[in-house]
């Protein structure tokens, strides 16, 4: 019965993706690393995140941001998307920006910690977290670097430390929610992290909703503080 709700939970999954990864390709959005970050929030949020993106995230097609832009430029001044939207959306965009990040490099690690058997202090659990906690470190920074350097004139050095800043604590609830529910999911019935199974990313996908939801106070704190925009 596992097997079967892994596969139906993972096909929902990819088909909401799938979904999002096309209406963006119609409707880019005007911070581009959104462009990846919706379809895979849609990954671990089956068919919410479709409705999620609809009500919070979804661009103007590209004839209407045409338009938008030519409105826009002559004001010479940008702004934070957040700014038009309740904070309680522009803090769950930035916890699917953060979670975005945290997703690639839980999806990326998960299949080396296994296929190498990689394991810390003799256990292979710590070393698949470890792995987990570095990839979803290194993605998550970038996904915060990238957007500072393309909005502000900060350089190289400055970006990053700001990126740093903006997703360390929201990483760390993140991950936390996700090793919370893996570890009960590893003891409770599945016995083993093999990432090479369809009930392994099942339970990844529960793990990383409730990623989100940890980490949805730490991204208000830190919008709160003015270390991260609301998006």
């Amino acid at each position: 019965m596992l097997i079967f709700w892994s596969w139906f939970f993972l096909f929902l999954g990819f088909a909401t993706a799938l979904v999002i990864a096309v209406d963006v390709s119609k409707r880019p959005q005007p911070m581009k690393i959104m462009n990846v970050t919706w379809p895979i929030t849609g990954l671990y949020m089956p068919v919410f995140g479709w409705w999620a993106y609809r009500r919070m995230g979804r661009a103007p097609s590209k004839p209407e941001q045409a338009k938008q832009s030519s409105r826009e430029g002559q004001q010479g001044h940008e702004h934070h998307h957040g700014g038009d939207k309740p904070k309680w959306q522009s803090v769950f965009v930035s916890a699917t920006h953060c979670g975005g990040g945290c997703t690639l490099g839980d999806v990326v690690t998960a299949p080396i910690a296994t296929a190498t058997g990689f394991a810390l202090l003799g256990s292979a659990v710590l070393g698949h977290f470890v792995l987990a906690f570095i990839g979803a470190y290194l993605f998550g920074v970038m996904f915060q670097y990238l957007p500072i350097r393309a909005m502000s004139d900060s350089g190289p050095g400055a970006a990053l430390r700001d990126a740093i800043k903006a997703d360390t604590l929201s990483l760390i609830a993140f991950q936390i929610g996700m090793y919370l529910w893996m570890l009960i999911a590893l003891y409770g019935w599945m016995g083993e992290l093999n990432a090479f199974t369809a009930p392994f990313w099942f339970m990844m996908q529960i793990a990383m909703l409730i990623g989100f939801v940890t980490s949805y106070p730490a991204n208000w704190i830190l919008i709160n503080r003015g270390i991260k925009h609301g998006m």
